[in-house]
């Protein structure tokens, strides 16, 4: 099976993330309207396949909030098939700014590709540094899944995006997108992940929002959350 010959996805952009619990998120909500509008997709299911190696060494190095960190992800809207698109994604974050590299794939070849089969594209630079990614630590296997329910915003004619996630969950079992959208909760019920994605500035209008309603930023990670709470349960 030969791989996938199709768009890949290169992002720079700063990421802030925010824990806002149920009447911040209501509020913020309302307070966008006439800023930001809701996209097409409307409220979406995604599923996240983190890869790590056997001792978690990408997520261990990740929560010591160094300034320069890795990591790489299956994802797919809703659960997955053999032939439905799945999305690869290499993210790197370093000194705040954070760099993604994003190939659209199948399970079948995403397979091979960590089996050390095959291509995950058809060659060209993220081809390589996928590639590097995966030879350096070796052995990355399926470690953990993040699955949440997403809606996500943007502004017309600019660069800001802003996703809120609700019912944030994991699972450490069945670690495969194919099976169901399951999982155990990471947040107090009610409570929602606010991500703000831009490449230069966030506007006042943005700020002002989030100053009104104490929303304040917070280097809050699923997987690393999920990471600490799976610890909690096995010592």
């Amino acid at each position: 099976m030969a791989a996938v010959a199709n768009p890949v996805v290169v992002m720079k952009r700063y990421e802030m993330k925010y824990l806002m619990n149920p009447e911040q998120t209501e509020y913020f909500k309302k307070s966008v309207k006439g800023y930001m509008e809701i996209d097409n997709f409307g409220l979406t299911s995604i599923a996240s396949l983190y890869y790590d190696t056997p001792d978690y060494r990408l997520i261990r190095t990740s929560i010591e909030k160094p300034p320069f960190k890795e990591k790489i992800r299956l994802r797919s809207y809703g659960i997955a098939t053999d032939d439905s698109p799945v999305f690869l994604e290499l993210k790197r974050k370093a000194y705040g700014i954070v760099y993604k590299r994003r190939v659209r794939s199948t399970i079948p070849l995403v397979k091979k590709f960590f089996d050390c089969e095959g291509d995950i594209c058809a060659g060209g630079q993220i081809n390589k540094e996928i590639t590097t990614f995966r030879d350096y630590y070796e052995s990355l296997v399926p470690a953990c899944m993040i699955i949440y329910d997403r809606i996500a915003y943007f502004e017309q004619g600019g660069d800001l995006r802003l996703t809120i996630d609700h019912n944030p969950r994991y699972r450490y079992e069945d670690l495969d997108l194919r099976v169901s959208m399951d999982g155990t909760s990471l947040l107090d019920n009610g409570w929602t992940i606010l991500e703000v994605k831009v490449q230069q500035a966030v506007p006042l209008w943005l700020s002002s929002i989030l100053t009104k309603g104490h929303i304040y930023k917070n280097s809050f990670s699923k997987y690393g959350e999920a990471y600490r709470q799976q610890l909690l349960k096995v010592r």
